[in-house]
């Protein structure tokens, strides 16, 4: 199907930040954007600094910085001001504890204030910030532990005693355990953190960081082996200042609300860091998702800016136009989406339900921060990745026959057919690029061939520089002499009035080389049967031709990632009877 494209009033191009994208684009440093930030009063770069403490030195010092509300809906505020004395708190107590710049600090906490008091602290005392999902069962935190070399693991007395007690003589490298509140519980060598700030020595300062000096390491799972530890640097807060600008349309004065976990490497950048260093107010959760609740978050905190998950977004269509409008939403100016391709629908949804289209955008752990975008001013075109961001350099490398990028005499080839799938590739050098794999020399090097970073994704660009993804490297399915991405025909499946979700592979076949195989979530209400299914099957031929799904199954619990993707490799690992691989990061049962 054609989408047709949302185009922008002349009102929302005159009041976006980003006004004029190719002018920008033409015009973009990234030293002088560097020239927003403030630095370290003696020189250097931190990210903790640019977030809070040059805040709270200036006219915004009581400007609200963070609004949490907990499980019962109780509203808690921090200024700017208090939030500075906090985290320099915790940076004190990290240094009395004998923790040394670049020691690795992890935290496994849901959305509650000692996490961003955590994080922060722990960058203010030049400490690596290596966060963890809250969901975690024991052996993925043991394993991520130890290959982080843990120096100090901050938690909740819950969270401890049922998945870090039992684990904890197997990582020699954990000196401390601070838990969260007044009691440390019975065992004698864990710190309850309350106390433990309460007779911390004096705020010494920031540390005298530069911004190359590392200050995050965010594990990503790898299909079958160990994870992945992508590490970033001070000078990352750059990129994420700017992105939050152009990408979110973020603003001082804006009530921010970023829905992902903060184990993930978006409820860190733009979760905790991006919004604060706008001077922004960033709203925070403690709840998961419940359709009701978060449009009364919206409503009741007066939310601007709202960056949330596919996923989600469609969670909550199936609720209908109805329960949306019994709240006021009036204030919300902008919604973005990420942490997989945002179907179409959703974004035509967005435009009927809030009269605003769900831009989406595209970036990894690895990148640190939003590459591809669709933005305020710019028509949106539903499906679409959107454009680069200033400042960032993108293209399709063509691939040789056996999926590899294809290199003559050492050179990389782009592709020149906006019709021609290849790899995506980001020009190496911007700010918030990942700098190593912890650990992993080799790793790290394969990510990079000519100058350009190898993003494992397959994607095309069309005629306008707009970008189109179609699936992960891995993931895109060979049938037939066709190449068919899976997000396309999940996507077409998706217009079917009964179907949710869907999640495609491709299942091994002596004729076509592989079948398109599709499993299937359906609405509310409506039951699986043979004859919805002979349906789907020729609603899917009718709309995409060849590479239309030859099998479907139905699946009203279809695995997710806690970012909300759907894991293709799962279902395929599945149906094929082969090795789960690493599921640390499999979403529980909703």
């Amino acid at each position: 199907m054609q989408w047709s494209p949302i185009g922008k009033p002349a009102s929302a191009r005159r009041s976006a930040n980003l006004t004029d994208y190719e002018r920008a684009r033409r015009e973009f440093d990234w030293d002088r954007a560097a020239t927003a930030l403030s630095g370290l009063p003696g020189g250097g770069l931190n990210i903790a600094h640019e977030a809070v403490d040059r805040h709270a030195a200036g006219p915004r010092a009581d400007h609200t910085a963070l609004r949490w509300v907990d499980h019962s809906e109780r509203v808690v505020e921090l200024s700017y001001a208090e939030l500075a004395r906090r985290t320099s708190r915790f940076a004190a107590l990290l240094r009395d504890l004998g923790l040394r710049k670049g020691d690795r600090v992890f935290t496994l906490l849901g959305r509650v204030p000692e996490l961003y008091v955590a994080v922060l602290g722990a960058l203010k005392a030049g400490c690596v910030v290596c966060p963890l999902f809250s969901a975690f069962g024991p052996e993925p935190i043991r394993q991520r532990l130890r290959l982080g070399e843990a120096a100090a693991l901050v938690t909740s007395p819950g969270l401890y005693r049922g998945k870090v007690s039992g684990i904890r003589d197997e990582v020699p490298s954990l000196r401390h355990v601070l838990v969260t509140g007044a009691d440390a519980g019975p065992s004698g060598d864990v710190l309850a953190l309350e106390p433990a700030l309460a007779a911390a020595g004096e705020d010494t300062g920031v540390a005298a960081t530069s911004p190359d000096d590392p200050a995050l390491l965010h594990f990503t799972s790898g299909t079958t082996g160990t994870p992945k530890g992508a590490l970033h640097v001070h000078g990352a807060v750059l990129a994420h200042h700017v992105t939050a600008e152009y990408a979110l349309d973020l603003r001082a004065d804006d009530v921010f609300w970023c829905t992902a976990d903060p184990g993930w490497v978006t409820g860190m950048s733009y979760g905790i860091i991006a919004p604060l260093t706008h001077g922004a107010t960033l709203v925070s959760d403690e709840a998961e998702f419940d359709a009701r609740r978060w449009y009364r978050v919206l409503a009741q905190q007066r939310v601007n800016v709202w960056y949330t998950a596919p996923t989600a977004l469609r969670m909550l269509m199936r609720y209908g136009p109805e329960l949306a409008r019994s709240f006021d939403l009036s204030a919300l100016r902008f919604v973005a989406s990420v942490g997989e391709p945002l179907n179409p629908e959703v974004v035509l949804w967005g435009q009927e339900q809030f009269g605003l289209p769900v831009h989406d955008n595209w970036w990894q752990t690895e990148t640190g921060a939003i590459m591809i975008s669709n933005f305020a001013a710019v028509e949106v075109r539903p499906g679409s990745m959107g454009l680069p961001l200033p400042g960032i350099e993108a293209c399709v490398l063509a691939r040789d026959r056996d999926g590899k990028v294809l290199r003559v005499d050492g050179r990389v080839r782009e592709v020149s057919d906006p019709a021609t799938p290849g790899e995506l590739a980001l020009r190496a050098g911007w700010p918030s690029m990942f700098r190593a794999y912890w650990g992993e020399q080799r790793r790290y090097a394969d990510c990079f061939a000519d100058g350009w970073y190898l993003t494992g994704d397959i994607a095309r660009r069309d005629a306008d520089g707009y970008y189109w993804f179609l699936g992960r490297a891995d993931d895109v399915i060979k049938s037939a002499g066709h190449l068919v991405g899976p997000f396309e025909v999940e996507s077409t499946l998706l217009e079917h009035p009964s179907v949710a979700e869907a999640g495609v592979i491709g299942k091994p076949d002596d004729v076509a080389g592989e079948l398109v195989k599709a499993f299937v979530t359906l609405r509310p209400g409506v039951t699986a049967s043979e004859p919805l299914r002979r349906e789907l099957l020729a609603f899917g031929r009718r709309r995409l031709g060849a590479v239309a799904p030859r099998e479907i199954e139905f699946d009203q619990h279809l695995p997710h990632t806690r970012s909300g993707k759907v894991m293709r490799r799962l279902l395929r690992a599945r149906e094929l009877g082969l090795a789960e691989g690493d599921l640390s990061t499999l979403e529980a049962a909703r």
